[in-house]
């Protein structure tokens, strides 16, 4: 009776192990599947506070989790992603408080909320707030504190209230905060795209040699007139991989683009051949064969696949290769933009877009193109590269390229 009894036992024991089990595999299943296939949108952008503290807060149809790439310290700007979150069209509009004004867009990797600060500040805190009391959408909320003494400029006047963040969903010993909706149309109000410039070779390295000097100098030259140019504009925040004649090693270049969030990366050089005959321009993207050499820029410690929900590797590699599919896409797509608009200003090879594995193309998360501006092996194109006037022709059809194709990004992303 005492055997059969245990055997008894032992049978429902282990049929309950096994429900047990198949409900924790099912449960992983759905959660794996969600992850892979359940992608978060975005709603609207609410905005609340006043010149001490300000709090956006995005709403979410999904859970999220977000990355700093700028906490607003440095360059008054605050720019936070959302992997895996999809942005259906471009918001943007003036802001409140401490808030001059706000934009989101769809970046590599998930939506990329950025905040242009209207004084000195900083990210002081945010936290994910889940549907609860009526309310059905998950909220990421961000709150900005200004430094002590900052002086507001160019504030926007705060619209009227049009709702309230319930104080039990604060963090204890924070008083609520009245928001507004924030405008989802296209005002006239935009934040700065990052471009960065890249004067290739410099300082021991000094690239191609023509008749009348190193490559490197030419590079300098005209990477230092298309930041000026850019720069003049007030829509774009330029930054240089160098400014001088020194030397910076072609991992650190990309790495200065992807720290920068970069929405664009030109590295500019000069060609040079075998034959002094050859000349014209030419326009590189990063080749197919050289993809899988991109990953050894994707760092662990910084990368927006740290922040993914999932820890399945499988899931982790879907994303990156669509990350890496969308940067080479609208590398492609600019790339075409700048060899119409250079076309007629410089001889072009008969092929002019190109494709390459150059280093300075790698990354994953960075739309880049190399420029070859002519052949300093070529008297002509020599000649053409090293003078002023011309230089600036053809940086103005650079600059005209980058507001071309910023300005159709925008228009499609709005439809």
């Amino acid at each position: 009776m005492l055997r059969r009894l245990k055997q008894a036992v032992g049978r429902r024991v282990g049929r309950v192990i096994l429900a047990t089990v198949a409900v924790a595999v099912g449960l992983a299943a759905v959660a794996a599947g969600h992850a892979a296939t359940g992608a978060v949108s975005l709603l609207k952008v609410r905005m609340g506070g006043d010149a001490t503290e300000t709090r956006t807060v995005i709403e979410l149809d999904g859970s999220s989790t977000a990355r700093v790439l700028s906490d607003g310290a440095v360059d008054r700007q605050v720019v936070i992603l959302l992997p895996g979150v999809t942005a259906a069209q471009v918001q943007q509009g003036a802001g409140r408080g401490i808030v001059k004004a706000w934009m989101v867009d769809q970046a590599p990797g998930g939506a990329r909320l950025r905040i242009d600060l209207a004084t000195d500040g900083k990210l002081r805190r945010r936290f994910l707030l889940p549907p609860a009391d009526g309310v059905t959408s998950y909220r990421y909320v961000i709150d900005i504190a200004a430094a002590p003494g900052a002086v507001m400029t160019g504030v926007a006047v705060a619209q009227p209230v049009a709702t309230q963040i319930r104080t039990q969903f604060l963090p204890p010993r924070q008083p609520a905060l009245l928001l507004k909706p924030a405008l989802s149309l296209k005002p006239a109000l935009s934040l700065k795209k990052v471009v960065v410039i890249d004067a290739g070779h410099g300082g021991r390295d000094s690239g191609a040699s023509g008749a009348k000097g190193s490559e490197k100098d030419v590079n300098l030259a005209a990477a230092l007139t298309l930041a000026d140019q850019l720069g003049k504009t007030g829509r774009y925040k330029v930054v240089l991989t160098r400014s001088t004649d020194v030397y910076v090693p072609l991992e650190t270049r990309v790495r200065i683009a992807q720290r920068a969030d970069a929405d664009l990366f030109i590295s500019l050089h000069a060609d040079s051949g075998p034959e002094t005959d050859l000349k014209g321009a030419s326009v590189y993207t990063l080749s197919d064969k050289a993809t899988q050499r991109s990953t050894r820029f994707v760092s662990g410690d910084n990368w927006f696949m740290k922040a993914s929900l999932t820890g399945d590797q499988g899931v982790r590699d879907i994303l990156f290769d669509l990350t890496q599919r969308a940067t080479r896409n609208r590398s492609a797509v600019f790339a075409q933009t700048l060899v119409s608009r250079i076309e007629g200003q410089v001889p072009m090879l008969r092929r002019s877009h190109r494709d390459a594995g150059f280093m300075v193309l790698l990354a994953p998360d960075v739309p880049a193109v190399l420029l070859e501006m002519g052949f300093v092996s070529n008297p002509e194109d020599e000649a053409r590269l090293r003078d002023p006037a011309r230089r600036n022709r053809l940086m103005a059809s650079v600059a005209r390229a980058v507001e071309v194709h910023f300005s159709e990004t925008l228009t499609l992303a709005s439809r």
